[in-house]
């Protein structure tokens, strides 16, 4: 086995343990709020708080990680989410659950998010590099998949402190895995990525700037690009409508409708099985055709399954139902591999992390926003239905705006024409700026 796929191992569990407790807040809400007697706003302003900073720390991580190694950043990571468990088990006050959710565990989950695994996959794949991404994308689900419905049981049989202190034993178990197994770079151990050759030798660890001045910087030139606005409007929204409203609060929107939080947390997890098959299937339609195409008819198909919640959501899981767990599952992250192959089309193979990295910010701004919104909308009318339809509206919007994005395939696998001024990887974006 090439140890590039050991790499991949132990990025996909590392991903799992960052997932485990951002994708589970949402069964929390209510036994905090009944014990403390927090109001529903609290609750998802610490949630908010966690998606935001989880968002604007995944840029920094990404250069962190050129600059000082991946081991070294994902076992930190690691040690910030076990301290960020420990003190939502002790806290009192409103305040320290933003603090351990909202600092702690979101700048922890933060460094390892999905621009962890572009990085991996982009140093350690020449081939197979969008499946390896979709793999990656499908372990948020797999996480939740695991996670939501034990800790929904060790809620109601053992309380939400036991719960939360699972989550903590995980990922306290991966540090020294971490330490022993990854990798930065295939040269750190003397071979090739996985399908390099002598023409195509793969990307290389950068470590000529400075961590915050090359997240700037890669920011800076980016922005010069239609493309990358583009980028990160959809992915705000895609953030919206998927960690923000449903991972956020589609528990107790269900509870509104008389549906026990158990089968709920179910139906979430089930959202995570269909992703896995969905996320993996994108990797390789993304191998095979044009990114703005699927991404058209994700954004697209996901908005109009938004649109029906309000009539199909009940007490019980009924066919309706059903079918949009399913649906919605499969493409709930689908958006990630044709994003990143995007990313690496327009912005090259050396930047595209750090590019993806903004991006990436976006999508949980976006979900932080949704998140507050959602409770808000909740507090003032008494249901849901106004998030839903919100989140559908502006989903159909992103797949429009896919029409305004040239197609750039003469970058992708060979060098980029030289471009005064360009870093390194940058060259399409200065190209894309001058004709613009």
């Amino acid at each position: 086995m090439h140890r590039a796929w050991i790499i991949a191992g132990v990025t996909f569990l590392a991903l799992i343990a960052s997932a485990a407790f951002r994708s589970s807040t949402g069964v929390l809400l209510e036994p905090l709020e009944h014990e403390f007697g927090w109001t529903r706003s609290t609750t998802s302003f610490a949630i908010t708080m966690n998606l935001v900073i989880y968002g604007l720390t995944a840029p920094f991580a990404a250069a962190l990680m050129q600059k000082f190694g991946i081991k070294r950043i994902v076992a930190v990571s690691l040690s910030l989410v076990v301290l960020g468990c420990l003190a939502t088990i002790v806290m009192r006050q409103s305040w320290q659950l933003v603090l351990a959710w909202g600092f702690l565990i979101g700048a922890g989950t933060g460094s390892m998010a999905l621009v962890f695994g572009a990085i991996i996959a982009n140093r350690w794949f020449v081939e197979r590099r969008g499946l390896v991404t979709g793999i990656f994308s499908a372990a948020s689900s797999t996480g939740q998949l695991v996670f939501l419905p034990l800790m929904a049981q060790l809620i109601a049989h053992h309380g939400w402190r036991t719960a939360v202190a699972v989550v903590a034993a995980f990922a306290l178990l991966l540090v020294p895995l971490v330490l022993w197994l990854l990798a930065d770079t295939p040269d750190s151990v003397g071979i090739r990525a996985y399908g390099a050759s002598d023409d195509n030798p793969g990307s290389v660890a950068d470590t000529t700037d400075r961590p915050a001045r090359l997240a700037l910087s890669t920011l800076f030139r980016a922005s010069h690009s239609w493309t990358f606005w583009v980028l990160m409007g959809t992915f705000f929204i895609c953030g919206w409508s998927t960690n923000g409203l449903i991972g956020s609060h589609f528990i107790p929107a269900a509870h509104d409708h008389g549906m026990p939080p158990t089968t709920a947390a179910n139906l979430l997890a089930l959202i995570g099985i269909f992703d896995i098959v969905g996320t993996v299937g994108s990797g390789w339609l993304t191998d095979r055709m044009d990114p703005r195409n699927l991404l058209m008819a994700y954004y697209g198909l996901r908005g109009l399954s938004l649109l029906i919640v309000p009539a199909v959501l009940g007490s019980t899981v009924d066919p309706p139902l059903f079918l949009f767990i399913i649906f919605y599952g499969l493409d709930w992250v689908a958006t990630v591999p044709p994003t990143v192959a995007l990313c690496r089309e327009h912005f090259g193979v050396q930047s595209s992390g750090v590019v993806f990295g903004w991006v990436f910010a976006s999508h949980m701004i976006g979900a932080g926003v949704a998140a507050s919104f959602a409770g808000a909308v909740r507090a003032q009318t008494g249901d849901y239905r106004i998030a839903w339809l919100t989140a559908g509206a502006l989903c159909v919007a992103a797949a429009l705006s896919f029409f305004t994005i040239r197609q750039r395939g003469e970058y992708v696998g060979r060098a980029a024409p030289p471009v005064t001024g360009a870093s390194p990887g940058m060259a399409p974006v200065a190209a894309e700026g001058a004709a613009l």
